[in-house]
């Protein structure tokens, strides 16, 4: 029997990382503000994800700052003491440690994932669980998640704003010029990082393409190495800015770039948000699940082929199936990679220019 959501007031969102996946979020958040506008929407979040998003109009945050351990829970417990139950919580981790948060927050009702996805126990800390789904792409998981309280089917898009600082930064860094391309070479598992070589070569082939090449990376002390042998064995000019940006200008890099390459990680989902075009390259996960919204023609995938290789082809049905192994992203060649980058340039992309600095 389909409920009658018209009169929602109050709705929570837990969603604490990671940030690709908060990318996922914001879709399905600012879906659910256009269509009930007069609702008081809390998301909790993450610390490190907060400082992405947190500047979204309408939106209530509660930060979940996971490094402090119990005290965390304990915090959050102190600042949700007294707020009346919200109307709905819709409970979009299944993390011990998500689920953990929403079993804190009143709510009305707790809706979770399909049973089929539920993992942690996460069917003790909700009331319902969404309906099966033949959606399999994290985005569109999330997206039924709004359909679960009557938010029509939507086209995903995103709002996230960048304040002028960055822009300036960015401009600063770029000479004032746009169309450049970002190499974001590093994820949070090692495993799922290409060869430096491989990288060397394709910032070589951009660079005679006539772009600039720009190479990210956290502060982390294996991200910003790793930045540093790419750009010495490239061998051609690299803006290296690996451990030198915030999550706001590594956005604001992605919004004026020409085109987006690198692994299952945050900043290819941060550069979908902004329409700018991606490269990714995956043999860990499964491309369909977490390949870059709208951009599944351009994923140089290592991992359906594995999967053939080990006669596993069922598990590309599996969501959220990963595959194990050092070596499996040397499968990725350096020719495979140079071919999607010269499809991706050939379609013509109007480049944003980055504002004018007064």
């Amino acid at each position: 029997m389909q409920r009658n959501y018209e009169l929602l007031k109050s709705i929570c969102i837990v969603r604490l990382s990671a940030i690709g996946d908060v990318c996922h979020a914001v879709a399905t958040v600012q879906a659910i503000q256009r269509h009930y506008p007069d609702a008081d929407i809390t998301w909790v979040i993450g610390r490190i994800e907060h400082s992405l998003v947190s500047d979204i109009p309408g939106v209530k945050f509660v930060v979940f700052d996971k490094k402090r351990g119990l005290n965390s829970f304990l915090d959050l417990h102190k600042k949700m003491v007294g707020t009346p139950p919200y109307d709905v919580l819709l409970q979009m981790q299944t993390s011990l440690r998500s689920n953990l948060v929403g079993g804190i927050i009143k709510a009305k009702r707790k809706i979770g994932f399909p049973a089929s996805k539920a993992r942690e126990l996460h069917r003790f800390f909700v009331g319902e669980h969404l309906p099966e789904t033949e959606a399999f792409h994290v985005l569109d998981v999330f997206k039924h998640f709004a359909s679960g309280i009557n938010v029509p089917n939507f086209e995903a898009r995103w709002d996230i704003p960048i304040p002028s600082s960055a822009i300036a930064n960015i401009s600063n860094w770029l000479n004032g010029k746009s169309g450049h391309v970002v190499i974001s070479p590093s994820a949070s598992n090692i495993e799922r990082n290409w060869l430096p070589s491989r990288y060397a070569a394709i910032a070589r082939h951009c660079f005679r393409k006539g772009l600039v090449v720009v190479l990210t990376g956290s502060k982390a002390e294996q991200e910003i190495a790793l930045a540093r042998d790419i750009e010495e064995l490239a061998g051609v000019h690299i803006v290296n800015l690996a451990g030198k940006t915030n999550l706001k200008e590594l956005l604001g890099l992605c919004r004026f770039a020409r085109l987006v390459i690198g692994p299952d990680s945050g900043t290819v989902h941060m550069a979908t948000t902004q329409l700018t075009p991606v490269i990714g390259l995956y043999a860990h996960s499964n491309p369909k699940r977490t390949g870059p919204y709208g951009d599944q023609a351009a994923i140089a995938d290592a991992y359906t082929p594995e999967l053939v290789a080990r006669k596993q082809t069922e598990s590309m049905y599996l969501w959220g199936h990963r595959l194990k192994g050092a070596s499996l992203m040397s499968e990725i060649s350096t020719d495979q990679v140079i071919s999607l980058i010269d499809q991706t340039l050939s379609q013509g992309w109007n480049t944003r220019d980055l504002p004018a600095q007064h």
